[in-house]
């Protein structure tokens, strides 16, 4: 008869374990099970591998623009825009007299499906901020040390310029700063809410007229201080009104 091996015989052939050697048959080398601690480095490197390819491939692309300039108000202020429509923006500037370090703001905001198309757009004909950036010209005024960066799954580039004699580079530094703008309008009524409610009529006064200059970008970022101040029955009307034709300007600039 033909000789029978049973699962028994299998599973100490797998684990090591001393086994019956058929006869007529050459006598095999044990096989030892894998310790546990050989699985488990087997599964962190896998899961590693894994985790990093994930992240590579959710990248967003992004862009972003810092701004350096002691002495200035804000000193110091960082926008990101995401191919998503995500932003984001970080400053420190001086709102209380009892900060002598400056007030750190941060906001995240959604800019319109127009202006992310812009900024990527510029990004492009910048060639992604690689080569010579910094205009050569000599004897220019120092107006702040800017950073562009653009980042995605494939690349990281960035170029820090004073001046800049290319267009896009240019387009796209007078975006970020019209939008550090706006969003520091928002960081003071913000503040002055709170604190000073009578300072709010000059604030929105000032921005109201930068807008109606074209000189504020994206006012749906702070959209939500000025409901805010629109809603409120402790602000007077004529604040509340230039609150809510801010908001009506916000809402048809992003149609």
């Amino acid at each position: 008869m033909p000789h029978t091996v049973s699962w028994h015989y299998h599973l100490q052939m797998f684990c090591g374990k001393p086994r019956p050697v058929p006869t007529n048959r050459r006598r095999l080398l044990p096989l030892k099970c894998p310790s546990r601690f050989h699985i488990s480095v087997l599964v962190c490197v896998i899961s590693c591998c894994v985790v990093s390819a994930h992240s590579q491939q959710t990248i967003v692309p992004t862009v972003s623009f810092t701004f350096d300039f002691p002495g200035s108000d804000p000193d110091h202020y960082a926008i990101s825009v995401s191919e998503d429509g995500n932003a984001s923006y970080d400053s420190t500037s001086k709102l209380s007299p009892e900060s002598a370090a400056g007030d750190s703001y941060h906001s995240d905001f959604t800019v319109s499906q127009a202006t992310q198309a812009r900024v990527f757009d510029l990004a492009k004909r910048a060639h992604y901020f690689e080569g010579q950036t910094e205009s050569k010209s000599k004897n220019q005024a120092f107006t702040g040390t800017k950073t562009l960066t653009y980042k995605d799954a494939q690349k990281s580039t960035r170029a820090s310029y004073n001046n800049s004699p290319a267009p896009a580079v240019q387009e796209l530094t007078a975006f970020f700063q019209a939008l550090s703008t706006t969003l520091e309008f928002g960081h003071r009524l913000d503040y002055y809410l709170r604190y000073q409610k009578l300072a709010l009529d000059e604030e929105l006064k000032k921005m109201e007229e930068m807008s109606n200059a074209g000189r504020l970008e994206e006012i749906s970022s702070v959209a939500p201080v000025l409901q805010k101040i629109a809603d409120d029955p402790a602000v007077i009307k004529l604040v509340r009104a230039r609150a809510e034709r801010l908001l009506q300007a916000a809402e048809s600039r992003r149609k």
